[in-house]
């Protein structure tokens, strides 16, 4: 049927389950009344509306059912809009069907799972509390400005109800891995005792063709133990016993069935109905984005974990969970079998000419690679562990294969010698990384008629897996004369195939790419034309479809790089210092080659200016997009145009007679293979190959002339956001198009810069010496058996972190695990502080030429630098204390805590202290590593000094995944339009072309996804924009809860996601609530980064602000001068910004009472705006302005207190003196209702004489200078903790 264009929130029907039934047939035929509202578009899938029931609490129970309309089945798999006579207000019924073993087995899981007795399940690929949120512990979000309402995090915080969230904040104070750790939450309530298969299962054949599927025991609240028979037809109490075997129905009245094994339950226990009850209110109270499993994306797994979850009573006894495999796969386990290969093409195959075939596809897509990508990930990981039997086990390790699960693994490492000319195994792990990098690319290019495998790489436990799912013919042995690739190099460059199938489709990658089609030559010098690099290879493979491979060098080699640190061995000979760079692999980004493909087009439209110099009126038009910059697939052309056309504005018309260029004969492209070995052979061909060496040297050249010095100024200046971690650095490096082997180069060109690139400079060191230990530690790990890795790191992590809690640690082992594993290389217990410093610094200067300073380990951020290697290396620690930093920076636990506001009383509850943090006694003992070691460690070790660090502290190590999943393209086409359309002023279009793209989101990748969480950010900032505030709020909290759970808790991502939410809970009058967001995403900030980022005097600044909504104009004051001040650190006094800060700290502290302050600071910002910005601009007229009537009111009040001083010296000739306690002094805030009026614009109070005093600002300024300061309160000094002000 022709499908209609209907908007995706048409609602088709309400549906709700009618509780009166009655019995058809097999099953329970039942009429969904309009009870329930089910928003359900014609343009979803009937698998949408089945998802819709089955989440509904009056449907959970069911899973095995079909839906009819006018009586005729409905397809599972089809679209609600191909359903013959469907429309709004159709009804349609739910059809109970019969189960197979498969049904009920789903079914036993998904009952486990409502009703709470599923348990904690210990998953081997994610960490402990993967993807967690805190977002629910922030603040109540439901308060308002009336009080505080925000809950504290700990029974410890001294916080009471009516203090405003910033209350005990410490600017300098150490960061709290409170912020980290959820609290305790209660446990819910226990519906059933258990819940298993029981050992009466399999059903024997006799009782199987009866329809018997499965045998389970239920043990209810009651301590009643039921065995019960899944059936065909449903669930009934059986006769057997633990010692009798009897499935048969058993008699009234203790006889029940049903079709549900929930309703089954409900109707044997009495109290079931209540409990079950509470436990749906008490998950209904939790947000549902915080607790749904992510499906199409890997959880983030934090790097901190409380004690409970890493104890052993947080493990619970579950008899099910050893039979999980079996209910979710079955005996065989044949139903996790998969062919992934074939999947993923026959999805990429799909059509693709509507929008709606274009959302199917995409969606499935998005499944499929996250499914992958999990199966993958978790196979790497068994591998890595040694539990998955290799195909070739003759071999050496790093050349084993693997297959599980459908989906080939072999090891990141020069097995065979491939990559022995450009550096062995350095240069073999840094390819696949960049094949997966290549991969991605390809994909997300989306040709039709070409095909990739799907592909990640894993970090883990030391080594690099790369996991690829199977091509078909790729094992295929072919003829001795017949190549194993059909299109590419074969054996390095010394064997090329030809195959004129290809040409087509590696040309479109080419195109797409900026790849120059070029010859190469082989061993016996015959020349082949590749339209892409000699290492890049195409396969035909046994299904008819072609594959790209190897995609590692799709950019040119960094020649700047290798010309300067690389050189090829002589022999055996040592390489020198200065050329001795690990691998050859050294490859430009794509970035730079975008970078630079715009720079030579300006300089082709220039010169097609220049040669029409008589037009120099008229506007330049571009005639034809160029191809290469576009997808190549047909929708995403036609997308463009209508984007474009959308975005062209008025005035088309006059277009036609203004010049245009025609930029179709601009052409750019880069030739990969240049500088890899490869012999021109005749003249023309030397001479083509020299001019592409110049092109790619020209290149390198621009990204050392041009994009790194940029790069530094725009962060001097602040045009981009300061980074803050290394990850953040990373991924602003990699988006400019600099490779982060260049982070060394950055920090020797901000030694000696301003304070924004000092902080650049630090940050930029301390994400050498992270990456630099993570290459020591994985050298080490790679050859230890499991058992051994976590005392491996501990000690390394002492040695960097805690060798000023012990200056010499020793590495515990256990002594029957090295007899146990004779042959292990435990030469990692030889390393000591110095040795590992030499070791970083090494590394440092082999991979970055980067010279670290002598005392570098003294100056780190201990805490940043902790997290930082967690992240890298996959580590999950436990959340306590621990002692980082020097003895001569130490500070006592106690003092610490106070600062913060909670006493410290346990490890949970402790601060990542910067100083030995003790209290010395047993607790310091206990704290610093006394814990008594295992009995299998030998007694010399507890007569040693106490350790940072045990191997108990790290409770997991999880995989890293780096995937080639490509982005929607039709999502992020609609997002783009619905900018425009906002750009053009056009908002009702721009709105529904931004709710249309946040469905597709939501549709394509699920709701849990680092993409929609991204979406849901941006989505918010135009609403917030547009005066839409009830909807930025709400979008708000979704990317909140989405970052922290996708992306990390302390992710840079979620910790701007707060500082939004709180600016659009602020202007959406809750306060209270916005300072409470503040609060945390500041706390993150000191985890993340420290004190003092570069960028948090905006943070500190929007703080103050809300507090002076409040009326708290003291706590704003505070919050104001420490804006002014990090400003003035970061940008100097003199600086535009700075000025704006003292112009806004002056009105603070006028409403604070302290008028001669703010007659100075407004004195600052007066003079720096008239000689930056000259004497007619707003802002200086606008300082000038408040400069007057602020010296007025000092002016008037000075006076005041002179007369009042002179009243009180009277009265003392004829008084006795009091004491200072009991001195009277005037009432703070006395003037407060004047002094306001005149900030406010009003009449400011007037002089003695009643008109304004005429003399100059220098005297008035000297004026107030001299008056006498004994009647006034002596002006309060900046705290950094307002709280001690109070208690004072």
């Amino acid at each position: 049927m022709t499908r209609t264009a209907l908007s995706l929130n048409q609602t088709i029907q309400k549906v709700e389950r009618n509780q009166t039934s009655k019995v058809c047939g097999y099953g329970w035929n039942l009429l969904l009344n309009t009870l329930r509202q089910l928003d359900v578009s014609t343009q979803g899938q009937v698998q949408d509306l089945r998802s819709a029931i089955v989440e509904q609490p009056s449907t959970f129970q069911y899973t095995c059912f079909h839906l009819e309309h006018n009586g005729q089945r409905i397809n599972d798999f089809a679209e609600l809009s191909e359903v013959t006579a469907l429309a709004a207000g159709s009804e349609i019924r739910l059809i109970e069907d019969p189960y197979t073993e498969r049904e009920a087995r789903m079914h036993v899981v998904r009952v486990r799972e409502i009703i709470g007795a599923a348990g904690d399940r210990v998953d081997a690929f994610n960490g402990v509390d993967a993807g967690l949120s805190l977002h629910e512990t922030v603040a109540p979000w439901t308060g308002s400005d009336v009080g505080f309402a925000a809950k504290p995090k700990s029974a410890n915080s001294k916080r009471t109800a009516n203090e405003n969230p910033l209350s005990d904040f410490s600017f300098d104070g150490p960061p709290s891995i409170q912020t980290l750790v959820p609290p305790n939450r209660d446990p819910l309530p226990k519906t059933i005792k258990g819940l298993c298969v029981s050992s009466w299962n399999p059903p024997p054949p006799t009782f199987r063709q009866r329809g018997h599927l499965l045998y389970l025991q239920l043990t209810t609240n009651e301590g009643e133990q039921f065995q019960i028979t899944s059936h065909v037809s449903g669930f009934f109490v059986n006769r057997s016993s633990n010692s009798k075997f009897d499935p048969l129905p058993k008699a009234s009245p203790k006889n029940a069935m049903a079709h549900s094994l929930l309703s089954l339950i409900r109707s044997i226990s009495p109290s079931f109905a209540d409990i079950f009850k509470a436990l749906l209110e008490a998950n209904n109270q939790r947000d549902p984005l915080a607790t749904f499993q992510p499906t199409s994306a890997i959880p983030s797994n934090p790097w901190l974990v409380s004690a409970s979850s890493a104890s052993a009573t947080a493990h619970q006894p579950d008899l099910t969970r050893t039979q999980e495999t079996y209910l979710l796969s079955g005996v065989e386990n044949t139903e996790t079998l998969r062919d992934w290969n074939e999947e993923i093409q026959s999805t990429r195959e799909l059509p693709r000419e509507t929008v709606q075939d274009r959302v199917f596809r995409e969606r499935l897509l998005a499944k499929i690679f996250a499914e992958f990508n999990d199966a993958a990930a978790r196979g790497a990981a068994l591998v890595a562990r040694g539990e998955v039997a290799p195909l070739n086990p003759t071999e050496s390790k790093d050349a084993q294969i693997f297959v599980y699960n459908g989906i080939f693994y072999s090891f990141g490492a020069d097995g065979v010698g491939t990559f022995t000319s450009e550096g062995g195994d350095e240069a073999a792990r840094v390819a696949v990384g960049k094949d997966v990098a290549g991969v991605k690319s390809v994909n997300q290019l989306d040709i039709p008629g070409l095909a990739t495998p799907g592909t990640i790489i894993v970090d883990y436990l030391g080594r690099r897996l790369v996991a690829q799912s199977i091509v078909p013919g790729i094992f295929k042995q072919r003829e001795p004369d017949e190549p194993q690739v059909d299109y590419g190099g074969v054996e390095g460059k010394d064997v090329v195939a030809d195959n004129d199938a290809f040409v087509p489709t590696f040309s479109q990658v080419s195109k797409a790419l900026r790849v120059k089609r070029h010859s190469v030559w082989d061993k016996e010098g015959k020349e082949h034309v590749l339209e892409g690099s000699v290492e890049t290879k195409g396969l035909l493979g046994t299904d008819g479809r072609k594959y790209i491979l190897d995609l590692y060098r799709l950019t040119p080699l960094d020649i700047s790089w290798l010309d300067a640190y690389w050189t090829d061995s002589v022999g055996h000979g040592q390489k020198p210092l200065e050329r001795n760079y690990p691998h050859r692999m050294s490859v430009l980004r794509p970035e730079l080659i975008d970078a630079y493909w715009r720079v030579k087009m300006s300089e082709f439209v220039k010169a097609e200016l220049d040669k029409r110099k008589d037009d120099t009126e008229g506007e330049i038009a571009v005639e034809k997009v160029d191809q290469s910059d576009q997808s190549s697939s047909g929708e995403n052309e036609t997308a463009q145009k209508d984007i474009s056309a959308k975005a062209e504005p008025n005035g088309t018309e006059t277009r036609k007679d203004r010049a245009r260029v025609d930029i179709s004969a601009f052409s750019f492209s880069l030739n990969p293979d240049v500088f890899c070995g490869q012999v021109p052979q005749s003249a023309e061909d030397k001479e083509e190959w020299s001019n592409d060496e110049r092109e790619v040297r020209a290149v390198a050249a621009h990204l050392h002339q041009k994009i790194i010095p940029e790069f530094i100024h725009d962060l001097k200046e602040g045009e981009v956001g300061f980074p803050m971690d290394g990850q953040s650095l990373s991924r602003l490096m990699h988006k400019r198009g600099i490779n982060i082997r260049y982070v060394g180069k950055l920090a020797s060109l901000t030694k000696d810069g301003s304070p924004r690139l000092q902080a650049l400079k630090a940050l930029a060191e301390q994400e050498m010496i992270a990456r630099a230990f993570k290459h020591v530690a994985n050298h080490y790990v790679k050859n230890l058996p499991i058992p051994m890795a976590a005392s491996c790191l501990v000690h390394l992590l002492n040695c960097l972190l805690g060798y000023e809690t012990n200056i010499s640690p020793k590495a515990r082992l256990d002594e029957d695990l090295q007899d146990l594993y004779k042959d292990a290389d435990y030469s990692f217990a030889n390393a000591t502080p110095q040795s590992l410093r030499t070791d970083i610094e090494a590394q440092a200067q082999l991979r970055y030429r980067y010279t670290l300073e002598d005392s570098w380990f003294s100056s780190v951020r201990p805490a940043q630098l902790l997290r930082e290697i967690a992240l890298k290396l996959g580590l999950q620690l436990v959340a306590k204390d621990y002692s980082l930093s020097p003895a001569s920076d130490s500070r006592n636990v106690n003092e610490v805590s106070q600062t913060n506001g909670a006493a410290t009383h346990s490890p949970i509850d402790g601060h990542l202290v910067n100083g030995t943090g003790s209290n010395g006694g047993k607790k310091k003992k206990k704290r610093n590593g006394g814990d008594s070691p295992p009995a299998s460690t030998s007694a010399s070790n507890i007569l040693e000094p106490p350790l940072t660090f045990l191997a108990d502290d790290i409770v997991n190590i999880v995989p890293i995944v780096k995937d080639s999943s490509s982005k929607s393209v039709l999502a992020e086409e609609a997002l783009e339009a619905g900018r425009i359309s906002m750009m053009q002023n056009q908002k009702e279009l721009g709105q529904e072309l931004l709710l249309e793209s946040l469905s597709l989101h939501e549709q394509i990748y699920g709701i849990l996804h680092p993409e929609v969480a991204r979406v849901y950010h941006q989505l918010a900032m135009l609403y917030y924009n547009l005066n839409e505030k009830d909807a930025a709020v709400e979008l708000a909290h979704k990317a909140v809860v989405i970052s922290e759970r996708t992306i990390g808790i302390d992710s840079d991502e979620t910790i701007l996601s707060y500082l939004n939410l709180g600016l659009f809970e602020h202007a959406n009058n809750n306060t209270a609530v916005a300072l409470a967001c503040q609060r945390h995403a500041l706390e993150l900030w000191k985890i993340v980064y420290g004190p003092d980022h570069p960028d948090c005097m905006t943070t500190y600044n929007n703080a103050a602000v809300m507090l002076q909504h409040l009326k708290l104009f003291h706590e704003s004051r505070v919050w104001f001068e420490k804006s002014h001040s990090v400003s003035e650190q970061m940008c100097g006094k003199d600086s535009v910004s700075t000025a704006s800060l003292a112009f806004q700290l002056a009105q603070a502290l006028a409403l604070d009472q302290d008028h001669k302050g703010a007659v100075k600071r407004m004195r600052e910002a007066y003079s720096v705006f008239h000689h930056k910005l000259g004497a007619d601009d707003r802002n200086t007229r606008e300082a000038d302005s408040w400069l007057d009537q602020l010296t007025v009111n000092a002016v008037s009040i000075a006076k005041h207190a002179k007369d009042v001083q002179a009243q009180r010296i009277r009265r003392a000739l004829f008084t006795p003196r009091v004491t200072l306690r009991t001195q009277p002094q005037a009432p703070v805030g006395g003037q407060s209702s004047s002094s306001a009026e005149g900030i406010n614009g009003h009449a400011a109070p007037q002089s003695d004489g009643g008109s304004l005093d005429n003399r100059s600002i220098d005297e008035l300024m000297k004026y107030i200078e001299s008056s006498g300061d004994a009647s006034r309160k002596t002006p309060t000094k900046k705290r950094k903790n307002p709280r001690s002000h109070r208690r004072a």
